[in-house]
């Protein structure tokens, strides 16, 4: 039987996840925009799950429904109002969903500074200060790293922000973070969050993007006028019911969830760097539960990935293994090099997985490792 460690990746769908997207595609397949009876109860049910999340977040304002985290990512940044003459602060770990819309937004003429990250992947918070200033329009700060799992004091960020300029819009990409950490985004002044129902055990394709009231997008998608004129096209029902249902499972479940995993995590941490300098821990300590990341002296990731998969075990690795400089870009921003930069593996979890699936990753680890360290890979 397979086990799956690569959750940071995305999740298996939730039987209520399946259900609730069957039902919707069997029985409630009317269009949300038609105006009869039942159109109008499938709006009132997808504004139910806007709640929702609005719920979920501690946040007051709207939830426009996209096709995934990186179209409300887009969304977020091109989106706002930005005037040319400002500037805009972005971190250097970001996921490419904000990366690469900030170096487009450069490309078009915009002032976008990349914020360095610490070694653990957490954004530099003394860089950041140091990067704002009075013209700053934007900055975004991812809330977890979705190769470290560091995660970010987003109320610190944008209170350094807002202190600098008030008028600034502070972003986060929150698809580590929905449904996993407690949040607080009313508190935390967080403008823009962006999140991903495939994180936690929804259908890929449906995410979301919370803005928090009194903020004014434009469209990046034209049509016929839905989610508020800022996402047009008819909106994917199956997987929005789908994404409600999740929501309610994960967040009942998210206390008992995460202490499992601190407890599963720890358990990886040092059953993988007791008494072996070839292994070194990236993610911090207090990161995320549902994210460890190692880097190793003597075997390539991709390898190690290779050679669990054999074993039935799937793992994720670091960008390190990718050829093209693009690739590179997060073991650079995180200080790799050389061997460092090729051995990174990412063990990510949910709350499906078991002691007993970490039991065996670790014994078959360990003794991948020890034969293939013997020649280099």
């Amino acid at each position: 039987m397979t086990i799956y460690l690569d959750s940071a990746a995305t999740t298996q769908c939730s039987a209520g996840a399946i259900e609730a997207a069957v039902g919707a595609m069997r029985e409630n397949y009317y269009n949300p925009s038609a105006l009869y009876h039942e159109g109008l109860m499938l709006k009132e049910q997808l504004n139910g799950v806007r709640s929702m999340i609005l719920g979920a977040l501690r946040a007051e304002g709207s939830v426009v429904f996209t096709g995934g985290g990186t179209e409300s990512d887009n969304l977020a940044l091109f989106g706002c109002k930005k005037p040319k003459q400002g500037d805009i602060v972005v971190s250097a770990g970001e996921h490419a969903a904000v990366y690469a819309a900030a170096t487009e937004l450069k490309q078009r003429g915009y002032d976008v500074r990349f914020c360095p990250v610490k070694g653990d992947g957490s954004t530099d918070f003394e860089a950041f200060c140091q990067m704002i200033t009075e013209k700053t329009a934007l900055a975004s700060v991812m809330h977890v790293n979705n190769e470290t799992g560091a995660v970010n004091d987003l109320g610190k960020f944008s209170a350094a922000l807002k202190a600098k300029n008030p008028r600034a819009l502070f972003h986060s990409d929150g698809v580590q973070a929905f449904g996993k950490l407690k949040l607080n985004l009313q508190r935390d002044g967080v403008d823009l969050y962006a999140i991903s129902a495939h994180k936690i055990h929804a259908p890929k394709g449906v995410g979301a993007l919370y803005i928090r009231k009194g903020i004014r997008l434009s469209p990046v998608v034209y049509g016929g006028g839905q989610e508020g004129g800022l996402r047009s096209s008819t909106e994917n029902v199956p997987g929005i019911l789908a994404f409600g249902a999740a929501i309610t499972e994960t967040i009942e479940k998210q206390g008992e969830t995460a202490q499992n995993l601190s407890f599963l995590r720890q358990k990886v941490i040092e059953g993988l760097t007791e008494e072996n300098d070839e292994i070194r821990l990236i993610s911090p300590e207090n990161g995320s539960p549902y994210i460890v990341t190692f880097t190793m002296a003597k075997v390539r990731g991709e390898v190690m990935q290779h050679a669990l998969e054999r074993k039935g075990i799937l793992i994720g690795t670091g960008s390190a293994c990718s050829s093209n400089k693009a690739g590179k870009r997060i073991p650079d921003a995180l200080g790799l090099s050389g061997k460092w930069a090729d051995g990174v593996v990412r063990i990510s979890f949910c709350r499906n997985t078991t002691e007993a699936e970490i039991d065996r990753f670790l014994v078959e680890f360990k003794q991948i490792y020890g034969e293939l360290s013997r020649y280099g890979s």
